[in-house]
């Protein structure tokens, strides 16, 4: 089956990427106004939900800020009534992802489908169709910094590279399934485009790698951090000449650190599964938000909005490319800070700092004495995908010893904790640990961050990295 890409559109999408990512801030908030006033038409006349929601609002009358705010748990909680194409059902997209062979593949024949996380306790499902799907292409193509663009000139379809994503590939997540979808579209580039399991020992980690010899790595700052550490040890035997961050917190000394034992040049980005490219590193290291397809206000604990420059308390989101499930105002949980100044880059896209996910790698016991360590997000993902609870909480004890906190009791918590338990312990045996002891603690509130965001999985203080 052909993957979902309509060129006609990208062609046209593409061009309105490049005249508007110089354009002055009236012109784009001219786009911007006329886009979300198509959105807010799509959403009240097909969507059963928005019609509810936005009820009394008039289009081109009702600032945006005025419209109610919406969350993930009520969206899925009515999710046949919000999207607005009738062949979607929740229970058949959940049979869908349920489905590892079928990660990638178009579903209908025309919706490119991804599950998120559990990071806000409640998993989504996210349907893009081919509209949305050409506005991330443009956006990744045209606008992500080109640390060598004297390659990027003489390879433009990056021939020469050799790219490898290094994340969670167990199920129906946005960078797996848009990496599949890549390898689909572009069937030459497939021998060198491939995706790399964290879920397994960091040793068999490295030797696949080693093995792949990637040119680009595309993965998270933990994971990034990791293997800088392996490089450090002698033990990664190749030099990548980028590596691509995204989809956690990546810090200055992190950053540092990769540069300096890695020797590549390394490109941050921020994005979510409610919208892949909400923003982008310019050369001066600065995220720019994609502003005439994404509109974010950062607002505090009573959803007003913040003064420019000051952290916000959480952020709501309005994509204005999907027209299938419609986000208006989706409280995304992330702190950020905005600001509209002059960027040296030339850019007048807003510039955005992102305090995103930090959960904290665990360096436990290994089996053979050595230390070894076990990423956070292999740590949820196992516990979301295998145990199939979200709201939790890690905090580690010592190298061999977790407690596990659920806000669940009675006989659905002891259940949940025992299989949290088993994979936990499980995951420890196919990671090469010594025997790890779990601590239960059930019914018991979970630590919120001031976003209202738990970090979720927290090492000891003796174990815990002030410089990465």
């Amino acid at each position: 089956m052909m993957p979902i890409f309509d060129l006609l559109r990208f062609s046209s999408v593409s061009m309105d990427v490049l005249a508007y990512g110089h354009a002055t801030a009236q012109t784009l908030a001219a786009r911007q106004k006329s886009r979300l006033d198509t959105l807010l038409d799509v959403a009240r006349r097909d969507s059963r939900f928005y019609r509810e929601h936005l009820r009394g609002a008039t289009t081109g009358n009702t600032p945006l800020s005025c419209l109610p705010p919406v969350s993930r748990r009520e969206l899925m909680n009515h999710f046949d009534d919000w999207v607005t194409d009738p062949q979607l059902k929740l229970s058949e997209l959940r049979a869908f992802t349920a489905d590892p062979q079928r990660i990638g593949e178009p579903y209908l024949g025309k919706y490119l489908v991804w599950e998120s996380s559990g990071t806000s306790h409640i998993p989504g499902i996210f349907v893009q169709d081919a509209q949305a799907m050409v506005v991330y292409d443009a956006l990744e193509a045209l606008r992500r910094s080109a640390p060598r663009p004297l390659q990027r000139w003489f390879d433009p379809l990056s021939m020469t590279e050799r790219i490898a994503f290094v994340g969670a590939i167990s199920g129906h997540f946005a960078s797996f399934v848009s990496m599949q979808r890549l390898r689909a579209l572009n069937p030459w580039l497939a021998p060198s485009v491939r995706s790399f399991s964290i879920l397994q020992p960091t040793r068999s980690l490295v030797d696949e790698l080693n093995a792949f010899a990637p040119t680009v790595i595309a993965t998270y700052p933990t994971v990034a951090t990791l293997l800088a550490d392996e490089a450090a040890r002698g033990v990664l035997r190749f030099t990548p000449r980028e590596i691509w961050t995204g989809g956690e917190t990546l810090s200055a000394a992190a950053r540092l650190w990769l540069e300096h034992t890695l020797g590549c040049a390394v490109r941050n980005s921020y994005g979510a599964s409610e919208f892949m490219s909400i923003a982008w590193e310019c050369d001066q290291r600065r995220l720019h938000v994609n502003s005439d397809w994404v509109i974010l206000e950062p607002v505090d604990q009573r959803g007003r909005p913040v003064p420019e420059g000051r952290l916000s308390y959480t952020t709501l989101l309005t994509n204005l490319a999907n027209h299938v499930q419609p986000l208006i105002r989706y409280d995304l949980g992330d702190q950020v800070l905005l600001r509209h100044e002059p960027c040296a880059c030339g850019s007048s896209l807003p510039v955005i700092e992102v305090q995103g996910r930090r959960d904290d790698p665990l360096v436990m016991a290994g089996l053979g004495g050595q230390p070894v360590t076990l990423l956070p997000l292999a740590l949820t993902t196992v516990l979301e995908d295998l145990a199939g609870v979200f709201d939790f909480h890690v905090r580690q004890r010592d190298d061999h010893t977790l407690v596990l906190r659920l806000a669940m009791q009675g006989e659905e918590g002891a259940a949940a904790m025992a299989r949290c338990c088993t994979v936990l312990k499980s995951f420890a045996v196919a990671q090469e640990l010594k025997p790890i002891c779990v601590l239960s603690e059930l019914g018991q509130a979970i630590p919120r961050g001031r976003s209202g965001k738990a970090q979720r999985i927290v090492a000891c203080p003796s174990q815990r990295s002030p410089e990465r």
